[in-house]
């Protein structure tokens, strides 16, 4: 499992990057001594292990289940990438994946044996140039785990002391937020789902929701499922800027705008691209050391932090 000092201290870091990019030199240097303003990470991945789980490690039979819903993820994740192809390399991989794909989905047979042909797709996936480089799944069985936590959450399941997981997740994010100050939240990854659903619970100001790598917008899994419906911008935020990667196949459809109602202030997502340096972009800190990522989450913190109660 991650340590979440250890992902504040990347994520602060990244941002420091980018804020000095942004010409915030002074605030960056702050930042990167985690003395600019209170921080926190909402870390959930322990949510995920089961109980019997050896070593607080996830299996990979708990994607089983909802390894239909993972299959179709990988479907849209692979049709909506293929278009945008970069280079033969990268089309002949996707190619490759599709074609594993939709025999995965033919002959697979039993609970379990579908996320075991995944798993061979994801190898392929693997092999796309971005991610090679980038390392951060090893495997294709950690690409499978990785994405079925999108799936598990949304499934509504996993009942513990009376709450489903996604519940308990949510739950964890709140936990971290205090109602009666004003608070700027970086989502990354699923964690833009959470917190998209967390925040129609909370009641204090959120003046900027930034969300990167999002995958919100992914039609056939992720945006019917989310609560509520028709999936609409929490009331609680003032501002919510949305950032993607061409390279980012884990955010196949950027343009949330299209996918999320506006509040009832008006405010919706504002989608903008970023353009990394070609290597593995999907993690947070690609993002956060952007300047046009990190440039506005400095000056929304602080214009909170002159603004919140003394």
């Amino acid at each position: 499992m991650r340590d979440p000092e250890a992902e504040r201290g990347s994520w602060l870091a990244a941002l420091a990057v980018g804020a000095r990019r942004a010409g915030h030199s002074l605030e960056g240097s702050a930042l990167e001594q985690n003395s600019f303003t209170d921080t926190a990470f909402a870390y959930y991945g322990d949510l995920f292990v089961r109980p019997q789980a050896q070593g607080g490690t996830a299996s990979l039979d708990d994607a089983a289940g909802e390894d239909e819903a993972l299959r179709l993820l990988l479907e849209e994740v692979i049709d909506t990438q293929l278009p945008s192809c970069s280079s033969e390399e990268e089309r002949r991989v996707l190619q490759d994946a599709h074609a594993q794909l939709t025999a995965a989905g033919r002959q697979a047979q039993g609970s379990g044996e579908l996320v075991r042909r995944l798993v061979n797709v994801c190898t392929t996936l693997l092999a796309l140039p971005g991610i090679r480089r980038g390392g951060q799944w090893a495997s294709g069985r950690l690409m499978v785990g990785h994405l079925a936590q999108v799936t598990r959450y949304l499934a509504r399941a996993e009942l513990d002391d009376g709450r489903t997981l996604d519940e308990r997740i949510r739950g964890r994010v709140l936990s971290f937020m205090d109602e009666s100050r004003p608070t700027v939240v970086i989502a990354h990854s699923l964690g833009s789902v959470v917190a998209l659903e967390a925040l129609h619970q909370h009641r204090g100001p959120i003046p900027l929701l930034v969300t990167v790598g999002s995958p919100i917008g992914m039609r056939t899994v992720v945006h019917p499922r989310l609560r509520p419906q028709p999936p609409a911008t929490p009331d609680c935020v003032g501002r919510w800027l949305n950032y993607w990667d061409r390279d980012d196949i884990i955010a196949p459809r950027p343009w949330l705008e299209r996918d999320v109602l506006p509040n009832t202030g008006g405010c919706q997502p504002v989608s903008g691209r970023v353009d990394s340096d070609g290597i593995w972009v999907h993690t947070a800190t690609k993002y956060l050391a952007q300047a046009s990522v990190a440039g506005p989450v400095v000056e929304a913190l602080r214009l909170a932090g002159e603004s919140a109660p003394a």
